[in-house]
């Protein structure tokens, strides 16, 4: 992939033989964006782990202290009084049969997160081959099948994102915004690790956190030492 003058440019500001730590990895990581827009800082976690087996893989949720900076569109899928609820809380899209037919109809996927109530997702079911490849479809274990609308949709525009393993044993997401600043940034981000760290399945052995990469939409890779990492979250206090 040939690559542009701005991101060359970038590139040359990192060792990338040096693992850096957590605080310089976000200073480099605000110096080298290379879009004219705010670009959307994004986290790469390799983890010890064989995504082969089901007790070792990772999948839940975390709503950043400084959210990720993204305007989201909420669907929900729901009856009787939590449609009002949910309307009240800011969903973007509210219903049941009438969403549902739209969406398999009309392959109509105008939204970034999808939460439903327990007592319909035996239709929101029949949605799974269109919202399951694409981390649309509501789930227990990352607290988007609940009773708790109210709650779920508020965390979604919080910044709520989802924790989860590709095959490869390795976890994508966002933590913020290059605007945002090294302080907010570093929080969004050690809350993340946290997280991830307290995540760990009982059946893995050895080195938990592998490989961590700090980057910009945009821009290069920045190694981030796991040890830093683990220094950092001694005593971390968000700050007020």
């Amino acid at each position: 992939m040939e690559r542009g003058k701005r991101y060359l440019e970038a590139k040359k500001k990192i060792d990338s033989t040096k693992l850096y730590e957590v605080r310089e990895a976000i200073k480099i990581v605000e110096e080298t964006k290379t879009a004219k827009f705010d670009e959307t800082v994004e986290a790469a976690v390799k983890l010890g782990i064989d995504p082969r087996h089901a007790d070792q893989q990772i999948r839940g949720a975390i709503v950043l202290p400084h959210g990720t900076g993204r305007s989201v569109r909420v669907l929900v899928f729901a009856k009787g009084d939590k449609v009002k609820e949910a309307q009240e809380t800011g969903a973007d899209y509210v219903g049941a049969e009438d969403l549902i037919e739209k969406i398999s109809k009309e392959n109509w996927l105008d939204f970034e997160v999808t939460i439903a109530t327990p007592d319909v997702m035996n239709l929101v079911g029949k949605l799974g081959k269109i919202l399951g490849p694409r981390g649309l479809m509501p789930s227990p274990k990352v607290g988007t099948v609940t009773f708790e609308i109210g709650k779920a949709v508020k965390e979604a525009k919080a910044g709520r994102i989802e924790i989860k393993n590709d095959k490869g044993g390795v976890i994508h997401t966002p933590v913020g915004k290059a605007s945002f600043g090294s302080d907010k940034l570093r929080e969004n981000f050690l809350v993340l690790m946290d997280t991830i760290t307290r995540m760990k399945p009982s059946s893995s052995k050895g080195t938990f956190i592998k490989k961590v990469v700090l980057s910009t939409t945009m821009g290069p890779g920045i190694k981030v030492d796991p040890l830093s990492i683990r220094d950092e979250l001694k005593g971390f206090e968000i700050a007020a």
